[in-house]
């Protein structure tokens, strides 16, 4: 039975071309998906081995958690460490001074800090801001010893702050070389720097722009940027015991073990192994990246969900075909599942075909997309080879798809009686109502799930119950909205799929109306045609609508998601321009003042971000995004939509302006009393005192040292030798004199507690989820060091013409690059843009599913012109052209397609309709169907079904009238 299996799939093997096809682009995605992965993990794990290369780091020994909401703090970890990782987590800050201690210790060759600025922009030969798609710009203080993994290959370190080192890839993407000059944009303005060093690393730093900066010059910028003077997150230690190569994992242990027992107990710190950060840093990076493998599977279980109706349409027909081969082997004694074997035979040859062919397709894939990608300016060193198990996975998922398509029509062949088998004309289609009947049923229950999904977000956001049974409350509450929403769809879709059969009929007279009075017989042929074989006609249809109703969907979610943007800005919105950073979010203090002294600006609002700021008191504490904000927020600004309370008195009276899904989860309402929970970086006054008294001890102990030193030089009559010593201690009181008092003074964290009553609750979908308040209360839980402005909304002097104004606010903040300042309508427009730049990226992926689907109505045209080569000879016997020929079989494939097109339209219109409602109170408050875009895609679908009858037509045509006529 496997010879006889293996034959078939022989002679039928062009036949399941279009079945490879989409066996091979579905399990492309699958085995991409995973090599994509793996690059992905390698890349991390080579940039955290060259970027956290320490042997030992000294941290905190206790975990700070509201650090870690800490945006602005410049971690000073190892060489970009934390710029290139996500921490997991975070720890109190330790003093630097620890390096003097640490670096006594047997076996140390280095300890220090290296610190990172944030928000540093970097002009390239071009006179543009240096960026690469989706990279930061990374700034640490380097020097000789400070970065293992990072190699001078020409020139020096930078010594101070007009000189920077280049990363190789920051200078070949600026156009800079050793010996340029241009421009960094710093926080405090911008200033004429010359390139004197360019330095690479082991491994790629995924397009990352990386400066280095003289060591003092990024210390003092980074104390600036986070009030923290004197401490840092992580002390980095290289040890000695290998001349200057990375130690083994015992070494650095052991190192770790020797420094802890040197710490003192009041440093509240501990040595950890570098090993031990680079893992910890790793998986949490690979953690948050680990959204790409499922976002890839989602689109190859559609692809291969679309692809498995290709190939019950093939077997479908190929069984059909040899069903008087299977009752003989029935006759002569094969039994039914001897017969099943046949055909599954040939559904695993079929899909290890397919298989293989996707393995190789989903490693091009992923091998064209790290081209792309570097030449996008984001090279990946990461190996992309696909590994045993991902081409055993993709090869398993192949087979299984290609047999649960196949078992039906295997099934089939195996239970027909072998009488009725034998006779080709007793074979009618089964009913299709039975299917209709519990499509209906599917359908009725998704559109049920939907609508309990429409009342919990109602209740959600109304702050009412469900019903009056607390029991169902209590269960939509556990379940929320997503289960719903996805069983509702679940339902629908399949729902769906199961009914089309039943639809074929009616869809057919109604979709062949216009066809069957234009061209009367080829027509009505056509329309006969499709009817005739409802379930092969469906499935085809229905590959087609998977696509198109997702497709649709986010179609309509997009075009809502803009629609309410531009709702939101055209009538709340109030201000005439706004200005942002593309580079660190903040914006500096010097555009600030540089907007406000513009010509013809009336007014400038800030608006702030308060860090680490927590609700509550005890354990009983909650968090929410807390702005800072000018009393003309909501005159001058955007208008506010209040629930309750008065919002603009609220903020002027220094009262909390609460958005409503705070208040809710909460249980707040207007008039409640409610502790902030702030932090402020002041200065430490006891321990700058010590530092000080530590630093005025060291000093004088040096200068009598010196000079007890030059007494003993005279008295064995060197006056030399003794001069040179009284110089040097004099040099040493000068340069005692000139050092910076920063460098002395030792900061702390102190967190506030204060109580502020609830003055409003807004609606706002811009403010739902986020509580305002004004300056002067954010003062009095915040400092310039916990805060800062991450948006300007610019308001015109009377009278004053906008396009004058804009091109005066450009030209005010052109110095520093990257501050984009846009009127209202071109606010709105890049909120619509960053809409469509990830709708770009679904949209193409989606296009797979769309792609099958017209394979799949080219397979069915082709299968079904097979089954009907006597009927078509016989039409050409009696007169009928080639052209009507082609034309009849061209309105098949038109119908085929927009029967799909239109069940996938209808789908996704009212699933996007059913989100947009959920979502309402997250901002879609206004639905769009983008009516053009869907009379594009039933324009294609007309366009997509008359390509795919040409090959099948052109095969029907080439085959003599007589052999078509005797055709069996």
């Amino acid at each position: 039975m496997i010879r006889i299996g293996l034959r078939d799939a022989q002679a039928h093997f062009g036949r399941f071309i279009m079945s490879i096809i989409a066996i091979a682009l579905g399990v492309s995605f699958v085995v991409g998906s995973f090599c994509f992965r793996e690059m992905m993990n390698n890349q991390v794990d080579q940039m955290m081995a060259s970027n956290s290369d320490h042997d030992v780091y000294v941290r905190g020994n206790k975990e700070d958690a509201s650090a870690s909401s800490d945006m602005m703090a410049a971690s000073s970890s190892s060489s970009g460490s934390s710029s290139q990782s996500t921490e997991s987590k975070t720890y109190n800050r330790i003093d630097v001074d620890l390096t003097s201690i640490i670096g006594k210790v047997s076996g140390v060759a280095t300890a220090e800090a290296v610190y990172q600025v944030s928000g540093l922009v970097l002009v390239g030969s071009d006179g543009n801001a240096v960026s690469a798609m989706g990279a930061p710009t990374v700034s640490l203080g380097l020097a000789k010893g400070t970065w293992r993994s990072a190699t001078l290959t020409h020139g020096r370190w930078a010594t101070n702050k007009h000189e920077i080192a280049l990363h190789t890839f920051a200078a070949e993407t600026a156009g800079l070389g050793v010996g340029s000059t241009a421009k960094l944009v710093y926080p405090d303005g911008v200033a004429d720097v010359k390139v004197v060093g360019i330095f690479d690393t082991t491994s790629s730093q995924a397009g990352a722009i990386i400066i280095g900066l003289a060591p003092d010059v990024a210390k003092d910028y980074f104390q600036q940027q986070s009030g923290q003077v004197g401490t840092a997150r992580y002390l980095g230690v290289y040890g000695s015991a290998n001349n200057g190569q990375p130690l083994s994992i015992d070494q650095q242990r052991q190192l770790a073990d020797r420094i802890n027992e040197a710490l003192p107990t009041s440093a509240k710190a501990t040595a950890i192994t570098g090993q031990q950060v680079r893992d910890d840093n790793a998986e949490s990076t690979k953690q948050a990246l680990g959204f790409v493998q499922p976002l890839i599977l989602i689109f190859a279980v559609i692809a291969l969900f679309v692809g498995s109706f290709i190939i019950a349409n093939t077997f479908s027909m190929i069984v059909r075909e040899s069903m008087r081969g299977y009752a003989l082997l029935r006759s002569i004694g094969a039994s039914p599942a001897q017969v099943f074997a046949t055909v599954v035979v040939q559904a695993i040859l079929l899909g290890l075909i397919g298989s293989a062919a996707g393995i190789g397709l989903g490693w091009g894939m992923v091998k064209a997309i790290v081209a792309l990608m570097a030449q996008a300016g984001t090279p990946m060193t990461g190996s992309s080879n696909p590994s045993v198990t991902d081409m055993l996975i993709g090869l398993i998922v192949g087979v299984l798809v290609t047999l649960l398509g196949a078992a039906l029509p295997a099934r089939r062949a195996a239970m027909a009686p072998p009488i009725q088998a034998m006779n080709e004309t007793v074979n009618p289609e089964k009913p299709v109502w039975p299917r209709g009947v519990l499509g209906t049923v599917m359908m009725v229950c998704g559109a049920a799930a939907w609508l309990l999904c429409w009342r919990i977000a109602v209740a959600n956001n109304d702050g009412t119950t469900l019903s009056p049974w607390n029991w169902m409350n209590d269960k939509a509450e556990v379940m929320g909205t997503g289960w719903p929403l996805g069983i509702g769809a679940a339902l629908v879709v399949v729902g769906v799929i199961v009914l089309a059969p039943a639809l074929v009929r009616p869809a057919s007279v109604i979709l062949g109306w216009i066809p069957a009075h234009i061209f009367t017989v080829t027509g009505r042929l056509a329309m006969r045609n499709l009817a005739r074989s409802k379930r092969r006609t469906a499935n085809t249809a229905a590959a087609l609508f998977v696509g198109v109703a997702i497709v649709s969907c986010l179609g309509v979610v997009a075009s809502s998601a803009k629609a309410s943007v531009a709702g939101i800005v055209d009538s709340g919105l109030k201000s005439d321009f706004s200005a942002m950073s593309a580079a660190s979010g903040r914006i500096p203090d010097g555009v600030i003042e540089a907007i406000k002294k513009t010509e013809g600006v009336g007014s400038v609002s800030q608006s702030r971000m308060l860090l680490a700021v927590t609700y509550g008191s005890g354990d009983d504490k909650t968090s929410a995004m807390t702005f800072a904000e000018q009393p003309s927020l909501f005159t001058n600004v955007f208008a506010p939509v209040t629930h309750d309370g008065d919002a603009d008195k609220a903020l002027r009276n220094g009262e909390l302006v609460v958005g409503i899904a705070v208040a809710k989860d909460n249980g707040w309402k207007v008039g409640d009393i409610v502790t902030v929970n702030g932090r402020q970086v002041v200065v430490d006054k006891e321990a700058t005192a010590k530092a000080q008294a530590d630093y005025q001890h060291q000093i004088e102990t040096t200068i009598a040292g010196l000079q007890a030193e030059a007494q003993q030089l005279m008295s064995a009559g060197d006056a030399a030798g003794a001069q040179a010593k009284i110089a040097q201690a004099q040099k040493v009181g000068e340069d005692a004199k000139n050092v910076d008092p920063s460098t002395l003074v030792k900061t702390k964290n102190t967190t506030t507690h204060v109580k502020v009553r609830i003055g409003a609750i807004i609606e706002n979908s811009v403010y739902r989820s986020m509580v305002l308040m004004n300056d002067e209360t954010a003062g009095k839980i915040a400092n310039e060091y916990t805060m800062f402005t991450i948006m300007l909304f610019i308001n015109a002097a009377h009278g004053e013409r906008l396009d004058t104004l804009k091109t005066r606010l450009v030209n005010a903040v052109k110095s520093y690059y990257v501050v984009n300042v846009q009127t209202r309508d071109e606010f709105k427009s890049t909120m619509s843009s960053m809409v469509d730049q990830i709708l770009l990226v679904l949209y193409a992926l989606l296009a797979l599913s769309i792609v099958i689907a017209i394979f799949g109505i080219v397979n069915t045209l082709a299968l079904s012109v097979s089954e009907r080569t006597k009927e078509i000879g016989l039409l050409r016997a009696i007169g009928t052209s080639r052209a009507q020929i082609r034309g009849m079989l061209g309105i098949e494939a038109a119908i085929i397609a927009v029967f799909g097109t239109v069940l996938g339209m209808v789908v996704g219109v009212v699933a996007g309709a059913v989100i947009r409602v959920v979502y309402e109170a997250n901002g879609l408050s206004t639905l769009s169907v983008p009516w053009p875009q869907l009379g594009i895609f039933l324009a294609l679908s007309i366009l997509v079904g008359l390509i795919a009858s040409v090959s099948p037509a052109s095969r029907a045509l080439r085959q003599p009238v007589l052999d078509a006529v005797a055709a069996e």
